[in-house]
């Protein structure tokens, strides 16, 4: 059923796009991919008829979906029939509502997974957000998952521009681009540029946004971390690729929300407050999370917590990852650990070999044993980040402890019904 189901969307994804003939932007990388898909479509929606995938579709079911405009239908014959005639009608019948932009994320889990998704969709942007360990479950080393990834921006044609986030070394140095560069980051040394970041306060992330020599000042009140700066530029840097002037490029980004699950603010039971960083982990994006934590300043006598589940798909790096995370709670001056899942021993470990008081550390082995626990733990003006990878659950958590639990469907990720069951 999935194979017929695959084959079909590539076969009618791939007529859509020849009769439309949208321009398609491709986002990937190891982390950052959804955020920065958010920004460039903040960016570029006022001023173009553009779509972005929804949820985390990014693979080979994803990417045709984006395509034909449908969300996947799980176990439903009639709904996929629903999907497939959708698509014969775009095909057969001129539909001018049709968008002129794509913008789609481009997952990689396997060797040859981006590979598959070019032989459906040949985007004239590509952007590479970060590449890290995820998924060394599948490759055997960070430089695999890095050829796998640059085969995007290494398609493009020459009239096209690759994005790349100037901070990552690995995404910097790749080579063999026939398209137009343009990079982005933190760096002075990157096109587009952030300056004077202050991304650690609880009233949104502040900076100056710089490009050719033109400076414009920029805010993202719903957002905290570097990360989400990071996103905004991907999104700036798409913006400049389309002709939008800085200034509405800022305007622009001042309406950007992170998506759900990463590094949104959230308010908590008891007056505390939650960062939910729970749609995914690696270690890369965790200690980026817990950097953002230490630099928050709380009042006297108010701690910060860090309930951490398992990483997942590391492979060969799972003990090393996962200890390199519990030595960076330490350093992030985080006040008490919760750690949840069989493989996160390792993020104990690490918090206890850096110096971490036993009395302040703790173990369940899932979220459900260890929400009630947080929420019994938190005191009036408590911090606490939530995070792990999707397999973990740990938006239960937030759940348990957010102060308006009937807003749960609309504020965090996985709440629809084939995650209930």
């Amino acid at each position: 059923m999935k194979r017929f189901i695959q084959l079909k969307l590539k076969i009618l994804a791939k007529a859509i796009l020849a009769k439309y003939k949208p321009e398609i932007i491709g986002i990937t990388g190891s982390v950052g991919k959804t955020g920065a898909k958010e920004a460039v479509y903040a960016v570029l929606s006022p001023a173009f008829n553009a779509r972005k995938s929804v949820k985390n579709y990014n693979n080979e079911i994803g990417v045709p979906l984006t395509v034909i405009g449908e969300e996947a239908k799980g176990k439903s014959v009639f709904g996929w029939a629903g999907v497939f005639l959708k698509a014969i009608k775009l095909i057969l019948f001129k539909d001018e509502r049709y968008p002129k932009i794509l913008i789609m994320e481009m997952g990689v889990d396997r060797p040859g997974d981006m590979k598959y998704l070019l032989s459906i969709v040949r985007p004239k942007t590509g952007i590479m957000t970060r590449i890290g360990e995820s998924h060394l479950e599948f490759f055997d080393s960070v430089e695999e998952i890095r050829k796998e990834k640059e085969l995007l921006v290494k398609n493009l044609p020459e009239s096209g521009f690759a994005i790349l986030n100037y901070h990552d070394k690995r995404i910097r140095g790749v080579s063999g681009i026939k398209a137009k560069k343009i990079t982005y980051s933190l760096d002075d040394k990157s096109d587009v540029q952030a300056r004077n970041v202050n991304a650690a306060s609880l009233a949104g992330a502040d900076f100056e946004l710089f490009y050719n020599g033109t400076t414009v000042s920029a805010r993202l009140p719903n957002a905290v971390g570097q990360p989400a700066v990071e996103a905004a530029l991907a999104g700036a840097a798409a913006g400049v690729v389309y002709g939008i002037s800085l200034e509405e490029i800022a305007k622009a980004l001042n309406a950007y929300k992170p998506p759900k699950g990463r590094m949104n603010l959230i308010a908590g039971v008891k007056n505390t407050l939650i960062i939910d960083d729970t749609y995914n982990s690696s270690p890369e994006s965790c200690v980026s999370a817990l950097e953002t934590v230490g630099k928050i300043s709380l009042p006297d006598g108010k701690r910060k917590f860090a309930v951490l589940g398992d990483m997942l798909e590391l492979g060969g790096f799972t003990e090393e990852g996962h200890r390199l995370v519990g030595k960076k709670v330490v350093e992030s001056g985080v006040n008490k650990l919760i750690a949840v899942g069989e493989k996160s021993r390792d993020i104990v470990r690490g918090a206890e070999e850096a110096g971490m008081k036993q009395d302040n550390i703790f173990h369940f082995p899932n979220a459900d044993d260890a929400r009630i626990f947080v929420q019994e733990r938190i005191k009036e003006g408590d911090l606490i980040l939530i995070k792990g990878s999707q397999g973990m659950r740990m938006e239960k958590i937030v759940k348990e402890i957010m102060a308006e639990p009937l807003r749960a469907e609309e504020l965090l990720v996985r709440q629809g019904e084939e995650w209930m069951k």
